[in-house]
């Protein structure tokens, strides 16, 4: 049986954009996303927009979200983003219209491959459909699609594909029930 050998990782193949622009990101993150000393959230749009960002209108962003790489970011129109959200996006992350994603929620798109002893890097985008919620303390994994209206309850974890319509809870998140909403 083998072994992890951590000396013998390497993700030369990953390359999200040159060091200078994540260098100069990773501040502007820290001093204005990540931070409680900018509540607005328009200037936090424009900023994602000036690194690439894909955000539509009415977008609303709440203190302390830390967002990896903006130009691997598309948002809609009239999402909310709560406190303490993580958008770990090593590549693309699509959050489409009216949706919700809670406090303290993550979207992962990275993983490692425990299966090899240098424990590669491995990335799935993940895809976020109208009106979907993410809970509070929820993780969404690489590679998921959160189907249109689907839900996430709080502190639940999705390691795959979400049905349209339904609300998952657990970790594994399995589906629990449908989600109707009334008019």
């Amino acid at each position: 049986m083998g072994k992890t050998d951590l000396g013998k990782f390497q993700n030369d193949w990953f390359k999200p954009g040159s060091k200078l622009k994540i260098g100069v990101w990773y501040l502007v993150n820290l001093l204005f996303l990540k931070s409680s000393l900018n509540p607005f959230s328009g200037f936090k749009v424009a900023l994602l927009r000036f690194f690439g960002a894909k955000v539509g209108k009415g977008v609303v962003i709440k203190p302390h979200v830390n967002i990896k790489y903006p130009w691997f970011l598309e948002i809609g129109d009239h999402v909310w983003i709560g406190e303490n959200v993580w958008i770990d996006n090593l590549t693309k992350v699509e959050i489409q219209s009216n949706v919700c994603i809670s406090q303290g929620a993550m979207l992962l798109t990275g993983n490692h491959n425990y299966k090899k002893p240098s424990f590669d890097l491995m990335v799935g985008s993940i895809t976020l459909e109208e009106g979907v919620w993410i809970g509070a303390k929820s993780v969404v994994c690489p590679g998921v699609i959160c189907s249109s209206h689907s839900v996430l309850a709080v502190g639940s974890v999705a390691t795959h594909d979400l049905e349209p319509f339904t609300i998952y809870q657990g970790n594994p998140a399995k589906a629990v029930r449908k989600r109707e909403i009334s008019r």
